[in-house]
């Protein structure tokens, strides 16, 4: 990522600020996505598929070390609809305060389940190939890059983290979700559980996850209750097979579904340029495929 500090006379002289600094970072990413569309009966299709991200992160540190921060993104997706707001341009953003390890965000916030150590334990192809891999489906509050997420909402997080316990809890006027979760890290491997209450009976309930290193390969285990929408199990993992190459594998269970499964490659370029590409069974028996380039600044 690279770093702008604005260190201005005009910057120092308000309010007795001690240090303040913006950051921009993101990625770029371009090239093909296949689908069979088997779920629908259509025809398959394969199509250009792009997303150029740009992330700002503004802070300032008060004299008494507290640090306030901002964060937003403009972000593009080639299939945006330039008639939606949301499809484009700077979306809701987060503020936080944060003091040591305790700390708390407003407005577009992470969301407690979606932050869950295990939710996303791998990184699918160059899109994410629809996500089935991720436990808890979404079903709980989470940071938006092409929306507003939680911000219009009354989203509120309080996260705290000390050695190897990590603890985060989110609530938002969404469906009146309040989730949180407890994490903790032993001997390499990490282990959380997390629960959620809401009015939307499809929302997560509950979810465990398990994950970390077993012989050459980096594997993770979860579960999640997500309610009127089904009990879904994942095992995921991530092995190298070169200097410069993962491949990545993952199979699920969810009710009601055909079995999913996938598995991918990443190659670094180097340079924060890697070439990606993996292939999916999801769990509406579609057949998904990517191939592309990403580079990160």
């Amino acid at each position: 990522m690279k770093k702008v500090l604005f260190a201005t006379t005009a910057l120092v002289a308000t309010a007795g600020v001690a240090a303040a600094d913006v950051t921009f970072g993101g990625y770029g990413r371009f090239g093909i996505m296949y689908n069979d569309n088997d779920s629908t009966g259509g025809d398959s299709d394969t199509d250009v598929t792009s997303r150029f991200r740009l992330q700002i992160d503004a802070t300032a540190e008060s004299d008494a070390g507290v640090v306030f921060g901002a964060r937003a993104r403009i972000q593009q997706n080639n299939t945006d609809n330039g008639n939606d707001p949301a499809g484009t341009g700077i979306n809701g953003v987060r503020f936080f305060a944060r003091s040591g390890g305790f700390e708390v965000g407003v407005g577009n916030i992470f969301g407690a389940l979606e932050s869950m150590p295990g939710q996303y334990p791998i990184d699918m192809g160059l899109t994410g190939l629809g996500y089935d891999y991720t436990a808890f489906d979404g079903n709980g509050d989470a940071y938006s890059s092409g929306g507003s997420g939680a911000a219009g909402s009354n989203g509120l997080e309080v996260l705290y983290s000390a050695g190897d316990l990590a603890v985060h809890v989110s609530a938002s006027d969404t469906n009146d979700r309040v989730a949180g979760y407890v994490a903790y890290t032993w001997s390499g491997w990490t282990f959380a559980v997390g629960g959620q209450d809401s009015d939307d009976a499809g929302d997560t309930e509950w979810t465990a996850t398990a994950g970390g290193s077993f012989g050459i390969a980096d594997v993770t285990l979860a579960y999640a209750d997500n309610g009127t929408n089904g009990d879904r199990v994942i095992l995921a993992g991530r092995f190298d097979v070169g200097a410069a190459t993962d491949v990545e594998v993952y199979v699920g269970d969810q009710d009601g579904a055909d079995t999913g499964y996938g598995v991918d490659f990443n190659h670094d370029l180097g340079g924060g340029t890697s070439l990606r590409g993996g292939v999916v069974k999801q769990f509406d028996g579609d057949t998904v495929a990517d191939m592309g380039v990403r580079f990160n600044f």
